[in-house]
């Protein structure tokens, strides 16, 4: 195992500590317990918006805590869901009295614990709502879940709904973007190689030097077909096609396409991978209205890739268009 680590169980924390330094003016650390909070929080008056999993991911969720975006992440160790103190520290630290969303992946873990603490803050007088993304089409049931997976929708959920928060919408209407996210947006990745995490040291699965999987989870979970390496423009079909299929998506409809790096793919080739999808969308009559190309949830240093689709309207491209200043996402400030 090659890592630039110093020790495996100090990861997250010195990964924490690195966030820290970096963005000082634009986020604040706790160690105790870990989270990852807006450096003006609470807003007062404001939905605020907190998320959160298995470390292993970055950007998302840590990178993405900012104006315009999540308000706290809850980091947990590499590949294990946030604990419900963290949780409920970070709902308590960002509650600016207008109530607090929970953007939740659907991963059993996260929903548990992430339950167990809307409900130890609604005790204490705050108004949680929870909203499960679940937007992988490959399986329906996994390792970690029951259902599909939540994966590449939940970039745009967080987006969107911290737009929507930031126009000062209710807890019910910011809750409302998350759940059309969740209804309009499909996603489907593979992968060519395996992530090491650092405690086990070892490939999380083994895979051929000629293989790649299709339908992987961000985890390594395993997906719909093992199968030769085929060239990018038969592998985005082999993607698209299932996700253009299962909403489905048809001819007029203008969508959101992300192309997703988990971790180990180089921009050029997340740029091939994005020019054939639009070809391949274009020849069903699909319109790219918004996109996002680059490594937003990652799984460590797997080389693989996702595609995401959001059906859009003209207020999900307004949202998505408003302004964000995230260390991992930034653009109209």
């Amino acid at each position: 195992m090659k890592k630039l680590i110093n020790a495996p169980e100090d990861v997250v924390r010195e990964e924490l500590e690195g966030l820290a330094l970096a963005h000082a003016g634009m986020v604040r650390v706790s160690l105790d317990p870990y989270m990852v909070v807006r450096a003006d929080a609470p807003v007062l008056g404001k939905v605020a918006l907190v998320s959160g999993g298995g470390s292993g991911h970055e950007p998302m969720h840590g990178g993405f805590v900012g104006a315009g975006m999540l308000d706290a992440a809850c980091p947990g160790e590499v590949f294990t869901s946030p604990t419900p103190d963290q949780i409920l520290a970070a709902t308590k630290a960002v509650d600016g009295g207008a109530g607090v969303l929970h953007i939740v992946k659907n991963y059993t873990g996260d929903i548990l614990n992430f339950e167990m603490a809307a409900e130890l803050a609604r005790e204490e007088g705050i108004e949680v709502e929870a909203v499960v993304v679940a937007d992988d089409v490959a399986v329906r049931d996994s390792l970690y879940t029951a259902g599909r997976r939540g994966v590449g929708a939940t970039v745009l959920a967080e987006k969107l709904c911290g737009a929507a928060a930031a126009e000062g919408r209710p807890l019910k209407e910011v809750a409302d973007v998350c759940r059309h996210v969740n209804d309009f947006a499909r996603s489907m990745g593979m992968a060519l190689t395996s992530c090491v995490t650092p405690s086990a040291g070892r490939p999380t699965f083994d895979l051929g030097e000629d293989e790649m999987e299709i339908g992987i989870g961000i985890h390594g979970e395993p997906g719909r077909e093992r199968m030769k390496v085929a060239p990018a423009d038969d592998i985005v079909a082999l993607l698209a096609g299932p996700v253009v299929e299962d909403l489905p998506f048809r001819a007029g409809d203008s969508v959101l396409a992300f192309v997703n790096g988990l971790g180990g793919t180089p921009l050029i080739e997340l740029y091939i991978v994005y020019r054939e999808l639009h070809r391949f969308l274009a020849g069903r009559g699909i319109l790219v209205g918004r996109n996002l190309v680059g490594s937003y949830i990652t799984s460590l240093e797997m080389a693989g890739c996702s595609i995401t689709l959001l059906k859009l309207d003209d207020e999900l491209a307004r949202l998505w268009d408003a302004p964000v200043v995230t260390p991992g996402l930034r653009w109209g400030a």
